[in-house]
Formats: structure tokens, sequence, C-alpha cells
């Protein structure tokens, strides 16, 4: 019997988060014995989608500003009619050659409505497929909530008629798709909890660092690193500190934060070993992005979550609350964040013993292949 064929489109627009969970995911199905081919449309990222899948890379587009707002292309400029129906093409072009048994549309419906002009075609060349494969849609615990009437009712209807399951990644112990999403109730005969995508155990560090500062990508990140940065100079604490700015920071800022650095601080773009990092490190500070906090999680570490705000964002926000009310985190506001507020949380959180064992389910990339395999 030939492996079964998945067909998983992921856009990320501003961070990488989308782009990582779907590689782990991939690499859980890829080592389940299934043919795996990741369309990706973001700005290219060093080390993913991952080994051993397939790969098709759209023309990249990215978000305009932090508030998502239009669509650019990988030097800034918006694009259009012509460079998207370019790309809308080569989607589907790409679907009809890998002939799928399995599509997974990362977020979409309940998010990337920017991606209709090349998505909604893709619906409807499945729907004429024959044999016709079964359509995922692969969304994280936590949603962003919507205030503009009627999104949700839209976002319900396509379900409806095109998506056979919603892959919510998350442990439904800490969060379910109802806490985010109103009319979660009227498509619950499709939803499948998975857990959370976290990555293996992390392995034993070949660098140690006492302090951890991560940004994500780096898009959004600036404000972070800079108060971190001056908290490391101003703080009685003599340890050692790596300040990972993420890929995607301008070279100009990257640049200046590491002329400004003391000789404790170490600032880099990015680690591949960051998981191992966090499990040698005294404290990790960071965003509450999705990707970030398995890693912390896996790890178990302590930790200071600093959510990422702007443009009317809240995910991020509800998932710092919820660990901290768990005890598991401390969690500052982005607004208003400097170097003194954050050089006391640092004390206070390593004045503190590292948070005791979990019972969340971080196992969501495996369960997801053991899912895809019922489908079958």
């Amino acid at each position: 019997m030939s492996e079964p064929r998945v067909f998983f489109y992921v856009q990320h627009l501003l961070g990488i988060g989308h782009l990582a969970r779907a590689s782990r995911i991939a690499s859980a199905l890829a080592a389940d014995r299934f043919d795996v081919t990741v369309v990706t449309g973001g700005s290219k990222v060093s080390g993913f989608p991952g080994p051993n899948v397939k790969s098709v890379a759209l023309p990249t587009v990215v978000a305009g500003n932090a508030g998502f707002s239009g669509l650019a292309d990988e030097y800034g400029n918006p694009v259009d009619d012509e460079f998207l129906a370019r790309r809308r093409d080569l989607l589907l072009d790409a679907l009809h050659h890998t002939r799928p048994d399995i599509v997974i549309i990362e977020a979409f419906p309940f998010g990337r409505r920017q991606m209709r002009f090349e998505l909604l075609p893709l619906l409807d060349a499945i729907e004429a497929m024959l044999p016709r494969p079964k359509l995922l849609s692969s969304v994280r615990d936590i949603l962003q909530e919507r205030t503009k009437p009627g999104r949700d009712e839209e976002t319900v209807s396509l379900i409806k008629t095109h998506f056979d399951h919603i892959l919510v990644h998350g442990d439904p112990s800490f969060v379910t798709l109802p806490d985010t999403f109103p009319l979660a109730n009227e498509i619950a005969d499709r939803i499948v909890y998975t857990g959370l995508v976290a990555g293996p155990d992390p392995a034993e560090p070949s660098e140690v660092f006492d302090i951890v500062v991560s940004a994500g990508g780096g898009a959004v990140g600036l404000d972070l690193i800079r108060s971190a940065l001056e908290a490391a100079r101003r703080s009685t604490f003599r340890g050692s500190w790596c300040l990972i700015t993420g890929p995607n920071l301008p070279e100009s800022d990257f640049a200046a934060l590491s002329k400004g650095a003391p000789g404790n601080v170490s600032v880099v773009r990015f680690r591949q070993d960051f998981p191992s990092l966090l499990r040698g490190a005294e404290l990790s500070i960071s965003q509450a992005g999705y990707n970030t906090v398995c890693d912390i999680l896996r790890a178990q570490c302590r930790s200071i979550l600093v959510p990422f705000t702007a443009g009317g964002e809240t995910e991020q926000s509800l998932r710092a609350t919820r660990l901290e009310a768990l005890g598991l985190t401390f969690a500052l506001p982005e607004n208003g964040l400097n170097a003194d507020i954050l050089e006391k949380a640092v004390e206070t959180a390593l004045a503190r013993p590292k948070p005791s064992a979990h019972k969340l389910d971080v196992n969501g990339a495996e369960r997801t292949a053991k899912v895809l395999r019922s489908l079958l």
C-alpha cells in the first residue's frame, strides 16, 4: 500500500509561529509514513518546514503592518492582482500535482481572511476532485477574537460546506474552542482536540545561559529585547544572558543591540537549539506565542511572559493569563514595558522555585498523525 498523501497549506504573515507548529506536525506525519507536501507562502525561514517532507514555496507575501492590514511582497511593496493570481494558479497546480488523500489548511477559515483570493478557489478545486480528499482545518488552541459582525457566521458556513474536521491543537483541560469562538457549538461534531503541539523533550544544552530572552520571529519584539538588554545592564544579577532577536528583526536594529551589549550578554538572531537552552536556563523571558510556550512547558523552566497585543491581538494575553493562574509563569503587560519593570520581575522570578510539573498534554503532533490515520 502506498503512503497516504497529505497536502498541508500554511501561510505565516508576521511571526513564524504558524510555520513552526505546522512543521512540527508535518514531521510527525512523515515519521508515521505519510507522504507530506507542505505549501508555504511567507518569508523563507532557515530550517523550516523541516526534513523528510516535500516543500512548495509560493511567491512570498507578508503582512503590510503589525495589524495585519494589507499584503506586501518580500521587499515590503504592496502586491497587485496579477501577483495574487499567479500565486493562486501555482497553489492549484500544486494541489493537482500532489493528488492528496488529505488536505490540511492551517488557520483558515478561522483566520487568514487575507488569503481568500487563493483559498476559496482551493476549496472549490478540492470539491471538484474525484475522489475528493478529506479536508481539515488546523488551528491553535486560542483564536483571535473577532469584532466585526458576521465573521463568525461566515466561518461556520465555510466549515459546514467544505470541512470534514477541525484539528484544535490544544488541551481541552486548559482552554477549549468555545472559549474564543462563540459559535463553536454549531460545529462541535467536527472538532478534534489533539493536545498542544510541542517538540520532543529537549536535549542537554551544549551551552548554558542563565537567562534566555526571545522574541519569536522578531518582527514585533524589538521593545522586549531592548528592555531586556537595559535590564541586563542594570541588574545586580551577574549571570549570563542570551538575547534571541528572531530572524525578521531589521539588520540596523540587530547591529545596534549587538554593539550595546555588555560582556555577559550574547545577542543572536536565531538558535536552532532554543528548547535545549531553556532546559539549561534559570529563567525564560519571551512573548506568549504558542510555540514558545510549548517549549517552556517542555523545559519546565521559570518564565516571564510579555504577550503581544498590538493591532488588537488577544490570543497571547489569554494564554499568559491562564498559565499564570496555574502558577506556571509570570505575566507582564506589553504596554508600558521598560527596563525597570522587567528588572524587578526578573528578581521576583529568580527568587521563586522552578514551577512544578504540569499535566497539560503536549503530544499534539503525534496525536494529529493518529487522527489522520483513523480517517483513512
